[in-house]
């Protein structure tokens, strides 16, 4: 059985957030090297700035990766798919490298979270609409 396009669009996001993913845990992983930490972030700014960004991702994108599936087995148009996932991966991209730049607030950070927001209403609203017969 061929899939179809809406999940051809999932598969593209789906693969795109497991590789933001594993690039934040390698730098989690780098930074932990080069401190010489092996758990927790020893009060080291820029290991506790990884370790959260890459945590915050995973906090995030589990949930989106869900929508973005059931969109796709919903019969949802790729479009829309790719709307979710596009918006919830610029999103994610933001504020981890908001975050890797700076503890503080950040125009990257806050845009990064306005995004994600922003892609679960969507992914939300499009799954409530599919939802219905």
């Amino acid at each position: 059985m061929d899939a179809t396009p809406s999940a051809h669009a999932a598969a593209l996001w789906v693969g795109l957030h497991l590789i933001l993913l594993l690039v934040l845990s390698v730098l989690v992983v780098r930074q932990r090297r080069r401190h010489r930490v092996l758990l927790g972030d020893a009060d080291i700014p820029q290991l506790a700035q990884a370790v959260r960004a890459f945590g915050n991702a995973t906090e995030y994108v589990p949930a989106g990766l869900v929508a973005i599936a059931v969109l796709a087995m919903a019969g949802a148009p790729p479009m829309v798919v790719h709307l979710t996932g596009l918006t919830l991966l610029a999103g994610r991209l933001a504020h981890a490298v908001g975050l890797s730049r700076s503890g503080g607030a950040s125009v990257l950070r806050s845009a990064g979270a306005i995004l994600t927001w922003l892609a679960y209403i969507l992914g939300g609203v499009a799954l409530i609409f599919y939802a219905i017969p």
